[in-house]
């Protein structure tokens, strides 16, 4: 993929930049090419950017160990305002920094790599923790286990005295 000039973007027709696309991602490994349609929209003050994309990762199951494939998809949008970085000598030594402040932001004559953009989506959507869809489930139980007092640590006998009943 190919940066766009943010300039040019705003002279399209209907200011919006539309292309399909199919390619590996640099840095993500996958088994099948990332495929889908990204929009790039330029609205004055800010870029909306629009992605619908799908691939295949392999991913190692956090329970078992054991690796299995995911398809991994997103449909996702974000605003991206356009606005000139300050020079770097003109930065306060300490300023207050409110939450709509931390949003990303391009200069208004610069460029957008959507590639980069791309993978920066993909690897958000990455599951967290990565389950086998095949692995057991998890039993939690609410009473001790039969040998419970073979396996305790003896330094937290002193505290099962404080056990309210």
């Amino acid at each position: 993929m190919e940066n766009l000039y943010i300039p040019q973007i705003a002279k399209a027709v209907n200011a919006t930049e539309e292309f399909e696309f199919k390619e590996t991602l640099e840095g993500l490994e996958t088994l099948t090419p990332v495929q889908g349609v990204m929009s790039v929209r330029h609205v004055g003050s800010f870029i909306e950017v629009t992605a619908k994309a799908s691939t295949i990762i392999t991913l190692t199951c956090d329970r078992t160990l054991v690796q299995f494939n995911y398809r991994l998809a997103i449909n996702t949008s974000e605003m991206i305002w356009l606005a000139e970085p300050l020079p770097e000598g003109e930065y306060p030594k300490e300023r207050e920094i409110e939450t709509g402040d931390l949003v990303e932001s391009l200069s208004p004559n610069g460029y957008f790599d959507p590639a980069a953009w791309l993978y920066e989506q993909l690897i958000l959507a990455i599951p967290y923790p990565k389950i086998a869809p095949d692995a057991p489930a998890l039993e939690i139980s609410d009473r001790p286990a039969e040998n419970s007092d073979k396996t305790l640590d003896k330094r937290w006998a002193a505290l099962s005295s404080l056990k309210f009943e």
